[in-house]
């Protein structure tokens, strides 16, 4: 099962930003940054700013993924599916929700934050913005290398239809008693594309053999390794 890692793109505590613009491997731990539309989308987005955190950090690192892979705009739908990995989910969102449901006996309950009760409402959001009409999923990951998303994702383009799958990882910082030593709060996406050449531009070859995945003949450690040797790797479309 094999791919072309096509463009990555993230939000993480070492800021906002996709593979093209910079050779520093961004999953860090640290204090997260919500961040804003602006620092997003140069326009203005009424959407953009109802949503709760977790879709906000999701959808940025697809929008930079898309963006850094020369992929944001479209005409006709794409093929194009989405597998994310979290091990908070909504959890924060729900108990923000929960908040508004206990004064006055859920009087002040507010329907805002019920909408994103659910992990995978970002996963729609991003859809519709890019037209993407593959399969979506958000998965409940457990793994220390955080590699889940992108064997899945393999899986996916293999077994389906599908030209390309957004994967990776979304993950607000838990409160301080369920934390966890390897947590590394923010998102982080990588194009997959089926078929994909060295001359389109990317980053290389990722491939699932068993349970191993292999980047560029490399065997994959982790999800940190694996983006520092795509950064490291990076290819220049042909013209």
């Amino acid at each position: 099962m094999k791919a072309w890692i096509k463009g990555i793109g993230w939000i993480t505590p070492a800021g906002c930003g996709q593979g093209q613009q910079t050779r520093v491997q961004p999953l860090q731990p640290g204090v997260l940054q919500i961040p804003t539309r602006k620092q997003i989308f140069s326009t203005i987005d009424r959407r953009f700013g109802r949503l709760d955190d977790l879709s906000r950090i999701g959808l940025a690192a697809v929008t930079f993924c898309l963006r850094d892979a020369g992929l944001e705009d479209w005409q006709q739908k794409r093929p194009w599916g989405i597998v994310a990995a979290s091990r908070y989910g909504c959890l924060q969102t729900d108990l923000e929700d929960l908040e508004t449901l206990i004064p006055q006996q859920g009087k002040l309950a507010s329907p805002n934050l019920f909408a994103y009760t659910l992990p995978n409402c970002f996963l729609g959001e991003a859809a519709l913005r890019f037209g993407l009409s593959g399969n979506s999923m958000i998965i409940n990951r457990q793994d220390p290398d955080y590699l889940t998303a992108l064997k899945t994702g393999l899986e996916e383009l293999a077994w389906s239809a599908q030209t390309a799958v957004l994967a990776g990882i979304v993950d607000l910082a838990p409160a301080a008693e369920l934390a966890r030593p390897d947590d590394l709060p923010g998102s982080l996406f990588l194009l997959l594309e089926k078929g994909s050449r060295p001359e389109s531009g990317g980053y290389g070859e990722l491939e699932l053999r068993g349970e191993d995945l292999f980047f560029n003949t490399e065997r994959v450690v982790n999800l940190s390794q694996l983006v520092a040797n795509c950064l490291k790797s990076r290819v220049s479309p042909a013209f």
